[in-house]
């Protein structure tokens, strides 16, 4: 049976960790400094170390390439930041190690600007926007930090509960929905591509901006349930040709290189179009974001900064180098 919840907002769950009062704090980038404090301890202090003066030589080379690894940028990423940073090198006649940091923004910043790419979401309406992840990346959390953002742009959200396996997930989401005051779609049976079909033609009728269409949580490793999942975006299509608008993959940073991994099997399964990349300050790998530039080029739309409502922002690539290379 399908339920459609609106309901005034209530008291925030003690139990829910996500604090939904934005607060007074300093600015957006002071605060993804912040969030990304674990990643410049790491990465920001060693290279403030290795770029502190000196020769460059080939154990300059050998220590940045070191660093940039167990900074979770990847192999094949250091390799081509390495190989950028060394054409830079030559082309500009640099010989001390303190001219090195503005070669390695420079080339970072050539692998992550073309992945800085806003979501857009006039063209369609409803404009149906599938989230997909494993359980515990941050799925539920985004959903309702989007819902928050979408209507703060004056746009009309409905959200469908489509991880029907998980009773915990549909009630998480309707905390959510009932305290940014948006319409959940759910079912109890457990068909998730009811769901989808039922909340995008719920939309249609109400006429409705956003959909937000929560998936169930997928292994990569679990190839017949990922299959699954793509049946559920091809219901979606049939509802209204050309669903999902957009397909976002959430990511938990904490992960590291495994999340390169998730990238490229759901993007072979689903088409991913766009990336959130959640829980950042509380990683010390924000390197992975090179790993995933260079393994799948995919827009990241959102970074999660913190648990505040409004920590959820658009990627910029600049702001982003700043706050991990800075120490």
């Amino acid at each position: 049976m399908f339920n459609i919840f609106k309901k005034t907002p209530t008291a925030p769950n003690p139990e829910d960790k996500q604090s939904l009062t934005p607060t007074t704090q300093p600015s957006f980038t002071e605060r993804l400094k912040q969030s990304l404090s674990k990643t410049r301890k790491q990465l920001g202090n060693q290279l403030a170390s290795l770029f502190g003066g000196g020769k460059i030589d080939a154990d300059v080379y050998d220590e940045l390439e070191t660093i940039l690894i167990t900074s979770d940028v990847g192999v094949n990423a250091t390799k081509n930041l390495l190989a950028d940073i060394k054409t830079r090198v030559k082309a500009q006649s640099l010989d001390d190690t303190v001219q090195l940091k503005a070669a390695l923004k420079a080339a970072m910043s050539d692998l992550l600007t073309p992945l800085q790419k806003p979501l857009e979401t006039s063209g369609h309406k409803p404009f149906v926007i599938m989230l997909a992840g494993v359980n515990g990346a941050g799925k539920t959390t985004t959903i309702g930090k989007l819902a928050h953002a979408f209507q703060a742009e004056g746009k009309s959200v409905l959200i469908a509960a489509g991880d029907t396996f998980r009773a915990a997930a549909r009630e998480q989401l309707q905390i959510w929905g009932e305290r940014n005051n948006v319409h959940v779609v759910s079912q109890t049976s457990g068909d998730a591509a009811a769901v989808m079909f039922d909340a995008i033609n719920s939309a249609i009728a109400k006429n409705i901006d956003i959909v937000l269409a929560d998936t169930a949580g997928r292994l990569p490793t679990q190839m017949h349930l990922m299959d699954e999942i793509a049946k559920v975006k091809r219901v979606m299509d049939k509802a209204l040709p050309g669903a999902p608008h957009e397909v976002l993959l959430v990511l938990d940073a904490n992960t590291g290189q495994n999340a390169v991994t998730q990238v490229k099997t759901f993007d072979d399964a689903l088409g991913v179009t766009g990336l959130v990349l959640s829980k950042l300050d509380g990683t010390a790998k924000g390197g992975v974001i090179a790993a995933i530039a260079e393994a799948r080029p995919i827009p990241i739309r959102y970074i999660g900064i913190g648990e505040a409502i409004d920590d959820l922002r658009p990627f910029n690539a600049s702001e982003f180098i700043d706050a991990m290379i800075d120490a």
